[in-house]
């Protein structure tokens, strides 16, 4: 049972909550764009290589894989509004800091602290929108988180060139602060105060080893690619990594109340959003830094440039999210997974043939589709995955979930980097060009397009309530019944 304390006026929740757990979304997306487009400048300012800065972006990640699974017992134990609240302050003393960093160490310091921020605020806020509405009205609900949301990644680029461009890099962490200060307002005065009645006891070394293995392994992710660090470094860092990974699958065995419950993955339309999922973003994940250092390094644009080519991908994302709801409706989940992942692996691969004689229009049409389509199969995604959660299930699902989420992003982002580094290798040069980015392309596309092979294993009637379909009666799987079990 959840205790629910509203205070002030009695708004619609589907469409109240998610609004403004939108505002951190916003702010966290808007910093994720903004600092992906101004990578090249801050590189330059701090003497580093811009593959190299890629760590200023798998800090931020990796604090978020280690400090997730603890959001949904925090929310739980001390309520959501609270914890909300103070994770927007830790976010935006972090965005503070960024824009005060004179060394690579103090930015990744400060992104590490503002990942601590992010990985609170984002899933526990989704937690309170999953607990207030129906599996009818999911998918609505959603929408209405990832609409205003979609507005960073929008502003972001342009905003994050015209910054570069004309002002400083520093800035685009300090816009941060009026945002936080707008979501604290909105927090106070209307997110519900949802906490468990009877919290469970936490999961103390659960938290250890699972900290433990996903931060050595995303460490050893990055170092791999990374000619400082030596090779037996590397292989310590993913040896501990699977080790702890298996000390952890143990625990959870056992363990009545694991920090990620494992049970959970018996669920199909859990498993196949958390595998598919992972699979996917870590495709998507490698664009954010491959399509500015492309258009700024290889075609020599300007970061405001960069930044209003990226502008029309979030421009089509915006777009879909009208369109997903009556897609869901007429063709399902599982053809929409499918199919979509295949179109999305395309609009991927598509920037490996971009020269210097493609015309910009064309480039920006396939960007623009591109973001269209990713879109939709996030959309599809984050649904699917908490289609068959129940109520009681609801926080460690979205911890598990977020884990998933960002862990895959963080290896995207190393995949992304580590298939250019090998480019230059390859060629025994230290500047990118054009011709270094096809590969990492290649491989991104088709990690994304394997996803595929997980969503064509649902039912064909998977998620059919949430969708908005006529109910199919179908087989549930009891989590608190596996558990017992075990």
């Amino acid at each position: 049972m959840m205790a629910v304390c509203q205070k002030g006026p009695r708004l619609p929740l589907k469409v109240l909550v998610p609004l403004i757990v939108a505002c951190a979304l916003f702010m966290e997306n808007l910093d994720a764009t903004v600092l992906s487009t101004a990578l090249p400048a801050i590189a330059g300012d701090l003497h580093q290589s811009p593959i190299q800065l890629k760590l200023a972006l798998t800090s931020y990640l990796l604090t978020l894989g280690v400090f997730i699974p603890a959001s949904g017992w925090v929310a739980d134990r001390w309520g959501a509004r609270l914890i909300f609240r103070w994770a927007i302050l830790i976010f935006a003393l972090g965005s503070a800091l960024c824009g005060l960093a004179n060394s690579m160490q103090f930015l990744i310091a400060a992104r590490a602290l503002q990942g601590i921020g992010g990985a609170m605020m984002v899933p526990v806020g989704r937690l309170v929108i999953l607990r207030s509405v129906s599996r009818t009205e999911m998918v609505g609900a959603l929408a209405w988180l990832t609409i205003p949301a979609l507005v960073g990644p929008v502003l972001g680029p342009p905003l994050g060139g015209f910054i570069t461009t004309y002002y400083t890099w520093r800035w685009i962490f300090w816009i941060n602060l009026p945002i936080a200060g707008l979501g604290l307002i909105l927090a106070t005065l209307f997110i519900p105060d949802i906490q468990a009645e009877n919290s469970q006891r936490f999961d103390f070394v659960g938290f250890v080893l699972s900290g433990a293995a996903l931060s050595t392994l995303v460490a050893g992710s990055s170092a791999a690619d990374t000619p400082s660090i030596p090779l037996h470094i590397t292989i310590v860092l993913f040896t501990v990594g699977i080790i702890c990974s298996v000390l952890y699958y143990l625990h959870a065995k056992r363990s009545p109340n694991p920090i990620l419950d494992l049970c959970l993955l018996r669920l199909p339309t859990f498993r196949a959003g958390v595998s598919g999922g992972s699979l996917f973003r870590i495709g998507i994940g490698s664009l954010p830094l491959l399509l500015p250092l492309l258009f700024q390094l290889g075609f020599h644009f300007s970061p405001l440039n960069s930044g209003l080519m990226t502008f029309v991908a979030a421009i089509g994302a915006m777009g879909m999210k009208t369109a997903a709801g009556w897609i869901l409706k007429k063709f399902g989940f599982r053809t929409t997974l499918t199919f979509n992942a295949v179109l999305c692996a395309l609009t991927v691969i598509a920037p490996a043939f971009f020269n210097q004689a493609t015309p910009v229009l064309f480039m920006s049409l396939i960007l623009f589709v591109g973001g269209f389509f990713r879109s939709l199969q996030f959309t599809c995604i984050n649904a699917i995955t908490f289609a068959e959660v129940e109520q009681a299930e609801m926080s460690q699902a979205t911890s598990f979930s977020s884990v998933a989420q960002q862990l895959s992003l963080s290896l995207g982002i190393t995949v992304g980097a580590a298939m250019l580094q090998l480019s230059l290798n390859a060629r025994g040069e230290t500047d990118l060009t054009i011709p270094d980015f096809w590969p990492a392309f290649l491989v991104v596309s088709v990690i994304a397009v394997l996803s595929l092979f997980t969503f064509v294993r649902l039912s064909s009637d998977a998620g059919e309530e949430v969708a908005g379909r006529k109910r199919v009666a179908s087989v549930q799987v009891n989590i608190s019944t596996v558990r017992s079990e075990r």
